[in-house]
């Protein structure tokens, strides 16, 4: 078990989340960062759907009461095993008692805890990842206890880590499809979205990340459609949203692009004041 002394400012259990259901109104969820969450899942050896942790700007502090090993990937949230330095991206061994907290936030906006095996929390759906009105809670509770296994013959395993490049974090860059509704947009309108930079706006969460600044729209309402993660809408209003993994299954405002997988990972490891410019996929 892993018990929960403090949470972070928004911790939950997600795995690669719900497929299949999105008929029934029913979202994608899952994690945010698909690669952060996969590397840290295959350092453990773990199938690639086991849930992880993902920890949100600040960490939590976890008590744990057994031995396992664990991997944290993505944003670097210096994370201390017993008040000593661990490393991202690095297999550690875990003993009965052990604390794991985390500190200051050097890069990146969500970190992955993986644990061997993955951890055990009620499957919904075909998915153990938490989102609101599905599982019991949306997020992880203070004094929470967090089922995982438990075996000690894993310290026999060696050690493995990789080194990944910053670049993944402070890239601008997020490629994009043409949505359904683009070419409807005029030609001069079309060029500006790929000339200019976007700011992220302070209303991001894992349902969307809403941008600063405002695109003039002169596009109709659209009949209520599918959308999906990664699709990106222009409202009346003129902003952009991009539709995270936690959005609705349809929507009503024209969507006009849709993001590569690797850009939502891109998109999800940025906050507020964070600049990106589209990169449009011919």
């Amino acid at each position: 078990m892993v018990e929960v002394l403090k949470v972070g400012f928004y911790d939950s259990i997600q795995d690669l989340g719900r497929v299949g259901y999105q008929q029934y109104g029913v979202p994608y969820s899952g994690v945010m960062d698909c690669y952060a969450a996969l590397l840290a899942n295959s350092l453990l050896g773990n199938d690639v759907n086991a849930a992880v942790m993902e920890i949100t700007m600040t960490g939590p502090t976890l008590k744990f009461h057994c031995n396992t090993i664990i991997c944290i990937s993505g944003a670097n949230m210096s994370p201390k095993l017993n008040e000593s330095v661990i490393e991202n991206n690095s297999v550690i061994q875990i003993k009965k008692d052990d604390v794991l907290s985390f500190g200051k936030l050097s890069h990146g906006f969500r970190s992955y805890l993986a644990v061997f095996g993955g951890f055990h929390t009620e499957k919904i759906f075909d998915s153990m990842s938490m989102y609101y009105g599905i599982s019991k809670h949306f997020k992880i509770l203070k004094n929470e206890l967090l089922s995982i296994s438990d075996n000690a013959a894993f310290f026999n395993k060696k050690h493995a880590s990789i080194k990944l490049k910053d670049s993944y974090f402070d890239t601008k860059v997020v490629s994009v499809f043409k949505g359904p509704e683009f070419d409807q947009l005029s030609e001069i309108h079309q060029k500006q979205l790929f000339s200019q930079e976007f700011t992220i706006s302070k209303n991001n969460n894992r349902m969307a990340y809403q941008l600063e600044e405002t695109f003039s729209n002169d596009l109709e309402p659209i009949i209520t459609s599918l959308v999906l993660p990664g699709t990106v809408q222009l409202t009346p209003s003129g902003k952009l949203i991009i539709l995270m993994r936690d959005c609705q299954t349809t929507g009503g405002y024209p969507r006009i692009f849709q993001l590569e997988e690797k850009s939502l990972d891109i998109i999800a490891q940025k906050y507020t004041g964070h600049s990106i410019q589209f990169q449009l996929i011919s």
